[in-house]
């Protein structure tokens, strides 16, 4: 049997609702440049990648070009910190919910496509912070999700067999990426299904699993 030992966290749309804030943000930094992408491309295409990744994209299918990409980066991550220090607050049940965890004895991490800086205000926001053993952010690895780099590097440091690990995701790259991992993957579809009680019956169900 495998114990589960340690929970690992996608940020946007598992610990924050920040969907919107990164979409409001790329496009205000593209909208510099006469462009921008629509909401439905932002959930089918661009959701849950790095910002470098958006706009290699964006230059392959829509010749935007290469030589923007630094300033549009440092735009965008400049927008989307004005929207956290406006909008990202604490919520109730992921305080109870990572505060329990932590009584318990899981450690636990974060491993996001966003950059450090934008994962360390955030959880400071969010009021997160005092949980987490680390964070992995996409400056941590040479490929961001969908390939599993960071889950795996976040597994290694936590001295875990992945099997002893719960990744908690929301989008098909994170997914792929956590699954790939070799680690028991919680999927969730909103914020609100990150709680206490959510996450324990997963916990059993897979431990009861690998019985």
């Amino acid at each position: 049997m495998h114990k589960i030992k340690a929970v690992i966290f996608d940020m946007d749309g598992v610990l924050i609702e920040a969907k919107d804030w990164h979409y409001e943000a790329l496009n205000r930094a593209l909208k510099l440049f006469g462009m921008e992408i629509s909401y439905a491309e932002h959930l089918t295409t661009f959701d849950g990648l790095p910002t470098k990744k958006k706009l290699e994209i964006l230059s392959i299918d829509r010749n935007l070009p290469k030589g923007l990409h630094s300033f549009i980066n440092k735009m965008k991550q400049q927008y989307t910190m004005e929207i956290v220090y406006r909008a990202c607050k604490p919520r109730f049940y992921h305080q109870y919910a990572l505060s329990r965890l932590h009584k318990e004895g899981y450690k636990m991490a974060v491993c996001s496509n966003s950059i450090f800086n934008t994962i360390d205000v955030m959880m400071q926001k969010a009021a997160l912070n005092p949980y987490f053993e680390f964070y992995v952010s996409n400056e941590d690895v040479k490929h961001g999700k969908p390939d599993p780099e960071m889950y795996i590097k976040a597994i290694s440091k936590l001295d875990l067999d992945p099997r002893e690990c719960l990744i908690v995701e929301d989008n098909e790259n994170g997914i792929k990426a956590a699954k790939a991992s070799g680690a028991n993957v919680m999927v969730v579809k909103e914020v609100s299904d990150v709680n206490y009680e959510n996450i324990k019956e997963h916990i059993a169900k897979f431990q009861k699993e690998n019985l």
